[in-house]
């Protein structure tokens, strides 16, 4: 059964960044190999084609590499995990404060805001 996926973006940018939360919990290491194209397509629920294009990208921002006859594994280098966390918890941050701000909270509304949620699991 394939994946429902977000309309507002891009589907090899989705798969992408499941494949950077993987490697950010460690589920994926440096050094490992992802599975085929096709394989990976199946998995997703995909065209081989979204699959290609994800690994494209993803070699192109220097987390994996191909190994011609070989296939595609993840950059041996520990601190790509250490990268792509830093990365993504800049976007996550940057939209929720982008958003904020969009509704007029100041900066001290969104610390709190946040505090409290980390604290007691609600926002007040």
């Amino acid at each position: 059964m394939a994946k429902e996926y977000e309309s507002s973006k891009p589907i090899y940018r989705q798969i992408a960044e499941q494949i950077f939360q993987a490697i950010i919990r460690g589920e994926i290491l440096p050094g490992e190999k992802l599975p085929s194209v096709r394989e990976m397509a199946v998995l997703k629920g995909v065209n081989p084609n979204t699959i290609q294009r994800t690994y494209i990208e993803m070699e192109r921002m220097g987390i994996v590499e191909t190994k011609r006859g070989q296939g595609t594994f993840i950059v041996d280098k520990e601190e790509i995990r250490s990268q792509l966390r830093t990365n993504i918890k800049k976007e996550i941050v940057g939209e929720f404060v982008f958003r904020m701000k969009e509704l007029g909270f100041t900066k001290e509304e969104m610390i709190e805001c946040i505090q409290s949620y980390i604290l007691e699991g609600e926002v007040k």
